[in-house]
């Protein structure tokens, strides 16, 4: 250890003084004579929904008919009515649309078929005349 002899103790940042310091502050509390703590805030006399905090969803993914119980057989019954009524429409809708589809995309291909066979009879006779002029062009040079 070398002594330093300007070494005056451990620094602190110097005070200034402030006549008008009142002391920490203190939030002023709302005046609201009607206010009643209520001890039972947070229960409800029925919860009808759910949240999801859903990170990732493929196209297509429908989430409907959520159930909260505690009976097994009351969600057993409600599946059944489920998988009868709804599950079956919308395996119905979802088979017309595919059929739709495949019409449409049917007659798609047939019309882009016939402007393919007509582009080709085009491109044949445009062919033909530029071969027909050739020929004509070699019997004028003879």
């Amino acid at each position: 250890m070398v002594p330093n002899p300007e070494f005056k103790g451990e620094w602190k940042p110097k005070m200034i003084p402030n006549p008008a310091y009142k002391g920490e502050w203190v939030h002023p509390k709302v005046d609201n004579p009607a206010f009643k703590p209520n001890a039972n805030l947070y229960a409800y006399d029925s919860n009808s929904f759910v949240g999801f905090e859903i990170w990732q969803v493929k196209a297509g993914s429908v989430f409907d008919n959520i159930l909260v119980t505690d009976s097994i057989e009351e969600a057993e019954e409600a599946a059944k009515q489920i998988e009868e009524t709804t599950r079956k429409g919308e395996k119905d809708m979802h088979n017309k649309q595919e059929e739709e589809k495949r019409a449409k995309d049917e007659a798609d291909r047939k019309q882009r078929e016939a402007e393919e066979a007509a582009n080709k009879a085009t491109e044949e006779a445009d062919d033909e005349a530029v071969h027909e002029q050739s020929e004509a062009d070699k019997k004028d040079e003879l």
